[in-house]
């Protein structure tokens, strides 16, 4: 059997040990006031400790919330740079405006980004529904020149340009915004402003063509869109069989619009299916007869010198080359090189009726 130790109370020597042995121990901890276990002071040390550190991360997570706000404000509303590859940028995600660039200038630009680097960023907006693909809202230009900088050089400093990426416009804001920016940096041809009209109101970013007109060309005078609306006129009756329309100087090309608005547009068409001209001259030279009979012919004085309306609308054969149907549809035949080009326009066409129009064309050709 364990005998059991007898417990003895401690003496005055070992009381006097034991105290000064926890002074020892804790002598190098600050007292936080008489009576304090010293479990209670660590305590109270880590929880203050604790509390400064939480005030100082809430300090810091406000501060990186308000960042972050910002930042989501300022990409939201297209103020900030990117750096994309070019090959994500679609810049035939809009039709544009500018149907030529000199090859002088563009050799010029390119020479300038490779000295300078690009100084001035394009824009672009997300494509929704295709993952990291942008289209083009201004800057064609400056990403033409840095992809041929690309290709000539092979160079990665020209495989990503800085772009700010700004939010989907609606589409009538859109073709604004890049009216505007090429009506400021080079000046558009008549026919130009007068194709991206027509194109702009056919896409449905505008009612009709007057409509497209009144706003892209807002700040210009009264006359300036009365000259643009005579070049849509030559776009949407000719367009399809011009081969240098930009090259029309702003006197024929009103005289050609007048002469359109005549009922002029059979006459015009056959003398341009006479041959393919060689230069802007030539094709010119091709037009000026039917234009100059049309500008002999007698005018109505009643209506003074404001543009005379277009001739009634005529169905069946206008010319060998063009047919228009009584549903309001004009087919027009053309040709490119070896191809054969068929040209439809009018409101009625829908994509139902091109899916069907594409079958029963299959089927008679496969005959």
């Amino acid at each position: 059997m364990v005998k059991r130790r007898r417990l003895e109370t401690p003496s005055n020597e070992d009381l006097s040990r034991i105290e000064e042995e926890f002074r020892r121990e804790t002598s190098g901890r600050p007292s936080i006031g008489p009576g304090i276990a010293p479990v209670a002071q660590v305590a109270a040390e880590t929880a203050s400790a604790a509390t400064a550190e939480s005030a100082e991360s809430r300090v810091a997570r406000a501060r990186d919330q308000a960042d972050a706000e910002r930042l989501r404000q300022a990409e939201g509303q297209g103020l900030l740079i990117a750096e994309l590859p070019i090959d994500q940028i679609d810049e035939g995600a809009m039709i544009r405006d500018r149907m030529v660039m000199g090859e002088d200038e563009m050799q010029e630009l390119r020479l300038s980004i490779a000295a300078n680097g690009l100084r001035l960023p394009i824009e672009v907006f997300k494509l929704e529904g295709q993952g990291q693909r942008y289209g083009l809202l201004s800057g064609y230009r400056r990403l033409a020149a840095v992809r041929g900088l690309r290709e000539l050089t092979g160079s990665d400093s020209y495989a990503r340009i800085r772009a700010l990426v700004r939010p989907r416009s609606e589409a009538d804001a859109a073709f604004v915004a890049m009216v505007e920016e090429n009506e400021v940096r080079e000046e558009l041809s008549h026919f130009e402003r007068g194709r991206i009209a027509v194109i702009a109101a056919k896409q449905g970013a505008f009612a009709n063509v007057e409509d497209a007109v009144n706003r892209l060309y807002a700040t210009g005078s009264k006359a300036k869109r009365s000259k643009v609306r005579s070049f849509a006129l030559i776009f949407e009756e000719l367009g399809d069989m011009l081969r240098f329309p930009e090259a029309l100087t702003e006197k024929r090309g009103l005289r050609l619009s007048a002469a359109l608005r005549d009922g002029a547009e059979g006459r015009l068409r056959r003398a341009l299916a006479v041959r393919t001209p060689e230069d802007a001259e030539e094709e010119w030279q091709l037009l000026e007869p039917a234009v100059a009979e049309a500008d002999s012919a007698p005018r109505n004085a009643a209506r003074g010198g404001r543009p005379r309306g277009k001739a009634p609308v005529q169905y069946g054969w206008i010319d060998d080359m063009t047919i228009r149907t009584t549903a309001g549809i004009t087919i027009r035949r053309a040709r490119d090189g070896d191809a054969h080009v068929l040209r439809l326009e009018g409101a009625s066409l829908s994509s139902d009726l091109m899916d069907s129009l594409m079958s029963e064309i299959r089927v008679l050709l496969e005959r």
